[in-house]
């Protein structure tokens, strides 16, 4: 495994409920008429003639769409698929981890035998016609579906990694990546009134087990976890409902060998629900396979 990264993250004011006190940007003059129901803050009384105006304002936290949110996803599923925060090394990454999907590569794991490599491959042809990776896309057709090689050995693995030189090549990583996963788990998570950590569990959740709908899939997890607990957005416990998501997400893991080790749910996300960080704030600490890793505040 790679040794584990740490990156430097602005500090961020946590919680929904923070304020910000904003100072009027300039002191009123003595002849000044202000508002009946104009308020000192803190004072609960009327402001004063050349008196500053301090306004309370509710922060919103930001969902995991923000830049550094989403960085923050990127790190979290980095550290469990490629065992490195590094997320922007592993678009060269390929090999065949024995888990019964063929080939596994790029940034998050594309697999040669679910579709999604072969989606990607030929958006990719689609804006780089003649690039490297164009000739296999009828082995990747026969393929899908299979743990099988045929037609990809023995040359597939290094023009996967030529490949990842080209920018066109990576942009295509990162929007299939978001078409596929990344957009539907943060849309589905929002409407259930999730915020940034919610959103990146149904995201990791989705990476793994897959958009479907059968009981080990993404909707199958959600769908098990919605008969113990109420999602936000029905009236339920953010925390409650999250915890029975894991629990569902940790039984399905279980259900396949290649998934049984749980720590990306054990050390990772349920450390992050028990602390409170529902807004995924830094510093955060976890633990994937043992290994230690850290994004500090």
């Amino acid at each position: 495994m790679k040794d584990p990264l740490t990156r430097r993250t602005p500090p961020r004011i946590p919680g929904r409920a923070a304020l910000l006190l904003v100072a009027a940007a300039a002191v009123l003059p003595a002849n000044a008429v202000l508002p009946a129901n104009a308020a000192v803050a803190g004072t609960g009384g009327p402001a004063a003639a050349g008196e500053t105006v301090k306004v309370a304002v509710e922060a919103v936290p930001a969902d995991l769409t923000d830049p550094e949110k989403k960085e923050i996803a990127m790190e979290l599923v980095s550290s469990a698929e490629n065992s490195s925060l590094d997320w922007k090394a592993q678009y060269k990454y390929i090999e065949d981890i024995d888990d019964g999907r063929g080939y596994t590569a790029g940034i998050i794991g594309f697999c040669s035998g679910t579709g999604d490599m072969l989606d990607l491959v030929e958006l990719y042809t689609a804006r780089r016609p003649g690039n490297v990776l164009a000739k296999y896309l009828p082995a990747l057709r026969k393929v899908n579906g299979t743990d099988s090689h045929r037609g990809l050995d023995p040359n597939f693995p290094k023009d996967w990694r030529a490949a990842a030189a080209d920018p066109v090549f990576r942009q295509a990583q990162n929007d299939e990546r978001d078409r596929v996963y990344f957009d539907p788990a943060v849309a589905q998570a929002k409407a259930d009134g999730l915020r940034a950590l919610g959103q990146f569990v149904y995201y990791d959740a989705m990476v793994m087990h897959g958009p479907g709908s059968d009981p080990v899939s993404f909707g199958g997890i959600r769908k098990t976890a919605m008969k113990k607990a109420r999602t936000p957005a029905q009236g339920g416990d953010e925390v409650v409902y999250l915890n029975a998501f894991l629990d569902a997400r940790k039984a399905a893991m279980k259900t396949e060998e290649a998934h049984s080790d749980t720590s990306r749910v054990d050390t990772a996300q349920r450390v992050f629900l028990k602390n409170g960080d529902l807004d995924l704030d830094p510093p955060l600490r976890w633990k994937v396979y043992g290994d230690s890793y850290r994004i500090p505040g």
